[in-house]
């Protein structure tokens, strides 16, 4: 199981840090990942963390602003997002899979039901 938290509404600019708890399986052993949906849109992969070395991946969208993290004695993700903008608003989502793609992880063998982050002023 996954959980997701730490959504919101952030002002243009702002910052917003989201959390994924694991639970029912050894997070060790997967690849991490973050995706998000907008309304209207197709679900995007953003980021990811392998499981093994932490090596991270990021999508063109967020390089730069978005940082991914894991602590594997918690069983914990992160998404540490700086300088949010309206596009960025979407639920979030995280994923445990296999292995890093370019900007997700895949193929997925669990998935969070998502929190919101809304960016507005």
């Amino acid at each position: 199981q996954l959980v997701e938290s730490g959504g919101g509404l952030v002002q243009p600019g702002g910052s917003l840090r989201l959390s994924c708890a694991a639970s029912g399986f050894t997070m060790d052993y997967y690849s991490m990942g973050w995706f998000r949906q907008a309304p209207g849109q197709e679900r995007e992969g953003i980021s990811c963390i392998s499981g093994r070395e932490g090596s991270t991946h990021y999508a063109d969208s967020v390089k730069g602003r978005f940082t991914v993290s894991r602590d594997n004695a918690k069983s914990m993700v992160y998404l540490q997002m700086d300088r949010l903008q309206p596009e960025d608003t979407a639920v979030y989502y995280c994923a445990a899979g296999v292995s890093c793609t370019a900007r997700s992880v895949f193929p997925e063998r669990y998935f969070g039901r998502g929190t919101q982050v809304t960016v507005s002023s």
